[in-house]
Protein backbone atom coordinates (compact mmCIF):
# COMPACT_ATOMS: atom_id res chain seq x y z
CA UNK A 1 0.00 0.00 0.00
CA UNK A 2 2.88 2.36 0.78
CA UNK A 3 4.31 1.76 -2.68
CA UNK A 4 1.01 2.85 -4.24
CA UNK A 5 0.90 6.03 -2.13
CA UNK A 6 4.54 6.74 -2.93
CA UNK A 7 3.92 6.23 -6.64
CA UNK A 8 0.85 8.52 -6.52
CA UNK A 9 2.85 11.26 -4.79
CA UNK A 10 5.62 10.89 -7.34
CA UNK A 11 3.11 11.16 -10.18
CA UNK A 12 1.55 14.31 -8.73
CA UNK A 13 4.97 15.95 -8.25
CA UNK A 14 6.13 15.00 -11.74
CA UNK A 15 6.03 17.74 -14.37
CA UNK A 16 5.90 15.39 -17.36
CA UNK A 17 2.10 15.38 -17.54
CA UNK A 18 1.60 19.16 -17.59
CA UNK A 19 4.45 19.57 -20.05
CA UNK A 20 2.89 17.06 -22.43
CA UNK A 21 -0.45 18.85 -22.10
CA UNK A 22 1.16 22.21 -22.86
CA UNK A 23 2.81 20.76 -25.95
CA UNK A 24 -0.51 19.30 -27.09
CA UNK A 25 -2.24 22.67 -26.69
CA UNK A 26 0.57 24.45 -28.57
CA UNK A 27 0.40 21.88 -31.36
CA UNK A 28 -3.38 22.31 -31.63
CA UNK A 29 -3.00 26.09 -31.86
CA UNK A 30 -0.29 25.77 -34.52
CA UNK A 31 -2.51 23.43 -36.55
CA UNK A 32 -5.46 25.84 -36.31
CA UNK A 33 -3.34 28.80 -37.44
CA UNK A 34 -1.81 26.76 -40.27
CA UNK A 35 -5.23 25.62 -41.50
CA UNK A 36 -6.56 29.18 -41.39
CA UNK A 37 -3.54 30.43 -43.33
CA UNK A 38 -3.79 27.67 -45.92
CA UNK A 39 -7.51 28.32 -46.38
CA UNK A 40 -6.95 32.06 -46.83
CA UNK A 41 -4.01 31.51 -49.17
CA UNK A 42 -5.94 28.89 -51.14
CA UNK A 43 -8.82 31.30 -51.69
CA UNK A 44 -6.47 34.03 -52.91
CA UNK A 45 -4.63 31.65 -55.26
CA UNK A 46 -7.93 30.40 -56.63
CA UNK A 47 -9.00 33.99 -57.34
CA UNK A 48 -5.70 34.64 -59.14
CA UNK A 49 -6.08 31.55 -61.33
CA UNK A 50 -9.68 32.49 -62.11
CA UNK A 51 -8.56 35.97 -63.21
CA UNK A 52 -5.77 34.51 -65.36
CA UNK A 53 -8.18 32.03 -66.94
CA UNK A 54 -10.64 34.80 -67.72
CA UNK A 55 -7.87 36.84 -69.37
CA UNK A 56 -6.75 34.05 -71.69
CA UNK A 57 -8.21 33.76 -75.18
CA UNK A 58 -10.70 30.97 -75.86
CA UNK A 59 -8.43 29.21 -78.36
CA UNK A 60 -11.21 28.64 -80.88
Amino acid sequence: MQALVKRAKSFLKSEDGPTATEYAVMLALIIIVALAGITLLGTKVNDIFTNVEAGLPDGT
